[in-house]
């Protein structure tokens, strides 16, 4: 295949409902992300992993009554799941470079992949998940016909 000559881009990756089911505090069901993230790789773009998940240690009591407080390694059970699929990742949570010309704590990127974000396709199939999740099938035709794989 014949590689294009596009620019280098920065991905913000959502994971829950993006990469794969929703299911926390465990890891979700495959969903497809893994063979476009990697052509997004491949063709030379970065990710970022931008997610809700973190590595709680000692948290008890959650203000909002209707999210509990859960304690675990769930971002690292995140950032495992792309090492697992050989995917790299250029950050976690955060942009390695924007530090030298800003201090706001919003990850720089050129783009974003969620479940949430307006315009994602999304597969509603409640024998597979509860809620909506990123259909990869047609995200990489968006992203093929962006010219950005």
């Amino acid at each position: 295949m014949e590689k294009k000559n596009i620019p280098s881009m920065v991905f913000l990756i959502d994971f829950d409902g993006t990469c794969t089911t929703h299911n926390f505090p465990h890891v979700g069901k495959e969903i497809g992300a893994v063979p476009v993230l990697k052509r997004l790789v491949a063709s030379g773009h970065k990710l970022i992993l931008f997610t809700m998940r973190s590595d709680n240690t000692n948290k008890t009591i959650s203000a909002d009554p209707v999210i509990k407080a859960v304690n675990g390694k769930f971002l690292t059970d995140a950032v495992n799941w792309f090492k697992s699929h050989d995917i790299p990742l250029w950050g976690v949570q955060k942009n390695p470079f924007q530090h030298t010309w800003t201090d706001s704590p919003k990850a720089f990127g050129d783009y974003m992949i969620d479940d949430i974000a307006i315009g994602t396709p999304l597969i509603h199939n409640t024998s597979i998940s509860k809620q909506p999740f990123v259909d990869w099938v047609k995200m990489e035709v968006m992203l093929e016909n962006m010219g950005l794989i």
